[in-house]
């Protein structure tokens, strides 16, 4: 548990003992988070290419989903809650979060995704980064609210090494902790450990996914299509959290033994498989996601890698949600590009990142990050995308241990203050 001692500021310090111990603790979460997710993306490669040149390794789904489900029942413990224990955390500190969530998260996210699991890997770097960071308090005196600080750190840093978006990453750490409400204090030192961990995943030959720039166009077509398309995204992003919530619970109720859980997911994905189901919908889906801004996807790509990934994810298989949620996003983009074909490039990077904000509820971030991913060029439609499908969404969230510190439109006051897993 947290000692007592460590809640208690020391009277003794001053502003540069406390700047120079910060900063010993920032270039320390960098280097350290940096380096350790750019080891998982080169993995994640290797095993995805092992994948895509073994197709029968499809068929371990059960197996793989088994070995995980049992590896987290048996030794897991809280590291089976993944980034709802960050939040947690930050909330209301208990105790130090276990340094096993690091490679439990890590060897479960490579077995997903060696099998062709539908997961992503941002929710593996967060729960890296906040976990790694968050070990300094074993070590270095860590004082009160400063435990906050560090996971909030951790996170920024692990969000931007895996993706190559700094500012995003540092809003998106202090956003999406309450819904509404940004711990502006921390936006400097988060953007600094996120900058540097960025580097330093750079300095081990990462390379990030690359996409085209998108220009400004202005046409009332245009503006009426990205209307109805920021709306359409806020409401699949509410189906894609309703998916897998809604599998989760229906697993728990058919299965009482956790282990079991992903060997069912398992045996419905290979089934999917076996019945025709593109291999498009499977893994990581990146190659996907970059030919949506050039080429017509089918009507129903999006359709599939929400269900495929809510089976992956509800079932209990390992991974993040993000990179899902940009392929659904990019293909509903896609799809609602054929109201100005010749502005696909904006219907796709407008869907990448408005049904990405729906569904974590972190607006500002998004839209942040379409800006680095895509371009300043057409920022306004960013922003305006993203709130939208941010309100259209409601009260629902990937991550159900984020608070309502504000309402959104057309939502109770009654919410606010709550946690999404108290609302009924």
């Amino acid at each position: 548990m947290i000692q007592t001692e460590r809640n208690q500021n020391p009277n003794t310090e001053t502003k540069i003992q406390f700047t120079i111990r910060w900063a010993f603790y920032s270039l320390w979460v960098s280097v350290l988070v940096g380096t350790v997710s750019a080891f998982f993306l080169l993995a994640l490669d290797f095993v995805t290419e092992v994948r895509e040149k073994n197709l029968f390794l499809f068929y371990l789904l059960p197996l793989a989903g088994g070995c995980i489900g049992w590896m987290y029942h048996r030794f897991g413990s809280r590291a089976n809650q993944g980034n709802n224990l960050l939040l947690e955390e930050i909330h209301s500190p208990r105790s130090i979060i276990p340094f096993r969530m690091t490679p439990f998260v890590f060897i479960g996210t490579l077995g997903t995704h060696l099998v062709g699991g539908s997961a992503g890997r941002e929710g593996t770097a967060v729960q890296m980064g906040g976990s790694l960071a968050h070990q300094l308090a074993r070590f270095f005196p860590i004082y009160g609210k400063e435990h906050q600080t560090l996971i909030i750190l951790g996170m920024s840093a692990g969000f931007s090494a895996v993706f190559g978006t700094p500012f995003a990453a540092a809003i998106f750490s202090i956003e999406v902790i309450q819904i509404g409400v940004y711990r502006w204090k921390l936006l400097l030192p988060s953007l600094l450990v996120a900058w540097c961990s960025h580097w330093v995943c750079l300095f081990w030959n990462v390379k990030h996914s690359f996409f085209p720039s998108v220009p400004f166009q202005w046409e009332l077509n245009l503006v009426l299509g990205i209307f109805i398309l920021s709306i359409a995204s806020g409401f699949v992003a509410k189906a894609f959290i309703y998916a897998i919530h809604t599998i989760s619970n229906l697993s728990q109720k058919m299965i009482s033994y956790p282990p079991l859980r992903p060997v069912l997911g398992g045996m419905i994905l290979v089934l999917l498989f076996l019945c025709g189901v593109s291999l498009d919908y499977f893994g990581l889906g990146v190659p996907i996601i970059q030919s949506a801004f050039t080429l017509n996807l089918p009507d129903t790509a999006f359709l599939w890698k929400l269900l495929l990934t809510a089976i992956t994810i509800g079932f209990g298989f390992k991974g993040g949600e993000v990179t899902p949620l940009f392929f659904i996003g990019a293909a509903l983009g896609n799809l609602f590009s054929g109201i100005s074909p010749e502005h696909i490039l904006l219907f796709v990077s407008v869907g990448f990142i408005a049904v990405f904000s729906g569904a974590m509820n972190t607006p500002l971030a998004c839209a942040v990050m379409g800006m680095e991913l895509f371009g300043v060029s057409s920022g306004i439609y960013y922003l305006l995308a993203t709130q939208i499908s941010y309100i259209m969404s409601g009260h629902v969230s990937i991550y159900s241990s984020q608070v309502i510190g504000k309402k959104k439109w057309f939502r109770p006051h009654s919410h606010v203050g709550k946690k999404i897993s108290d609302l009924k």
